[in-house]
């Protein structure tokens, strides 16, 4: 986790301007969007757009590395009031229908074990009007990727088959293209809601209240832990 920018070959420009600036233009019209970073890593989706003066929102980051997460806080740490990060797997995201403005997954649905279903929980969560921005994976390794990488056309047929209309492939990487989406409804959202408003159990999906150091299901009773870093610790129950 310590050396991924670095091997990335991270640089905050580039962010900015290709992931930031037109996520944050996208829902300019929104009044304090909030956004779904998933497999946030170490935390660029959150630091570009947070760092775009028109956006006045917030951001959770999701990511099932733990070390990842750490560094993410670390590394956006003048973002601390607007920005949550959970440790939590992609498969069953712990937030109930149509909840955020926008929801992104930055090069790594081809590392998921079903890219599909988790293009499915995105999508789920993701409001209507809401805007979705996915990378697609090309270049020479993708066809080490067989059924997790598709080439432009399948990708954006497999989006189009979801309730998703607006269907833009971008040019961005050698080994990657962003393609954004926007989902079908009537546009509604904006507004910052409270974590327990908008958090669901992953055990059982039932709402879940704050406590002192942690999350209590109001349902099930399962109790999630918050790290002194802030880190919401929702893959591993108490």
């Amino acid at each position: 986790a310590g050396a991924y920018e670095r091997i990335k070959k991270y640089r905050a420009g580039d962010e900015q301007w290709f992931l930031g600036l037109p996520l944050a233009r996208a829902l300019a019209n929104v009044p304090a969007p909030l956004v779904l970073d998933v497999a946030t890593g170490t935390g660029r989706l959150p630091r570009a757009v947070l760092r775009q003066p028109p956006f006045d929102g917030r951001v959770i980051g999701l990511d099932l590395s733990r070390g990842m997460l750490d560094e993410a806080v670390s590394r956006t740490a003048q973002f601390a009031d607007r920005v949550t990060f959970i440790h939590q797997g992609a498969s069953r995201l712990p937030f109930g229908d149509d909840t955020f403005d926008a929801v992104t997954c930055i090069e790594a649905l081809e590392f998921m074990p079903d890219p599909t279903h988790v293009l499915d929980e995105l999508v789920r969560v993701l409001r209507p009007g809401g805007v979705l921005l996915v990378t697609n994976r090309i270049g020479p390794d993708a066809r080490l990727l067989p059924g997790r990488a598709f080439d432009g056309d399948r990708f954006e047929e497999i989006l189009r088959r979801r309730p998703l209309e607006q269907v833009k492939t971008r040019t961005w990487q050698v080994d990657y293209s962003l393609v954004w989406a926007v989902k079908e409804g009537r546009p509604r959202g904006g507004g910052i809601r409270p974590l327990p408003e908008i958090l669901r159990c992953p055990a059982c999906e039932g709402s879940l209240a704050r406590e002192a150091d942690s999350f209590l299901c109001e349902v099930c009773g399962s109790r999630y832990s918050v790290a002194e870093n802030g880190v919401i610790e929702m893959e591993n129950v108490l």
